[in-house]
């Protein structure tokens, strides 16, 4: 049953099987994963944008998905935050400054935590809005490679994984998001987004369907 399942309405579901809405894009052959935000500032409950809750499913889901992944060559782009210099750098987000709060406004806050720490080759790549797309160079990064499949995890599932994966699908990318692999600061708007994601831009499965996924492309010359 979809996490979703719940939220959804007789009338809402009538309106999505009359768009035909919610069918499946399918993987691609040559795939890359996105971890998206996974730093300190985002997943240590002292930090006030980590929403008091460490996301402990999504850590050890990712890391699973990485271990098998990295075994088949599969590339890995991380995404995190460039700590804003000035407030044209920090734009109009309606949160905690960044600028303004000793925890957040320090680099390391914005480390990827240790538990999915990236290896010496993958691309790390820092952003300041929600999308990893957005002012930088990943989809350059991804076309490189011969990417067509965008496997997208990390957080928030309502804030920067449903920004990038809007961008992905507009660039053309099959997008895949691991449901284990998201975390959100809210449950209802980690519900709606998944929901939002797989009836329009791309398909939310289980993290062990992707695993199997991966165990397929083995021997099909995915790019290291």
């Amino acid at each position: 049953m979809p996490v979703w399942d719940d939220i959804l309405s007789k009338e809402d579901r009538v309106a999505f099987e009359k768009g035909r809405m919610g069918g499946r894009i399918g993987f691609g052959s040559r795939p890359a994963i996105n971890v998206i935000d996974m730093a300190r500032g985002f997943v240590e409950p002292e930090f006030p944008l980590a929403g008091g809750v460490r996301p402990s499913l999504a850590i050890e889901s990712i890391a699973a998905l990485l271990s098998e992944g990295r075994k088949r060559k599969v590339p890995v782009f991380f995404t995190t935050v460039r700590t804003p210099r000035n407030e044209a750098d920090w734009g109009r987000w309606k949160s905690v400054n960044l600028i303004t709060n000793p925890e957040l406004s320090r680099d390391d806050t914005w480390q990827i935590i240790d538990d999915l720490a990236p290896q010496p080759q993958e691309s790390v790549i820092y952003k300041t809005r929600p999308s990893g797309f957005f002012g930088t160079d990943l989809a350059n990064l991804l076309i490189y490679r011969g990417i067509d499949t965008a496997i997208i995890t990390g957080m928030t599932t309502s804030g920067c994984v449903r920004a990038a994966v809007v961008d992905a699908f507009s660039y053309n990318f099959r997008v895949i998001v691991p449901v284990e692999c998201v975390a959100d600061r809210a449950e209802l708007s980690h519900k709606v987004s998944l929901l939002d994601i797989h009836m329009k831009y791309g398909d939310v499965l289980p993290l062990n369907a992707v695993i199997r996924y991966l165990k397929r492309i083995r021997g099909r010359g995915t790019k290291a």
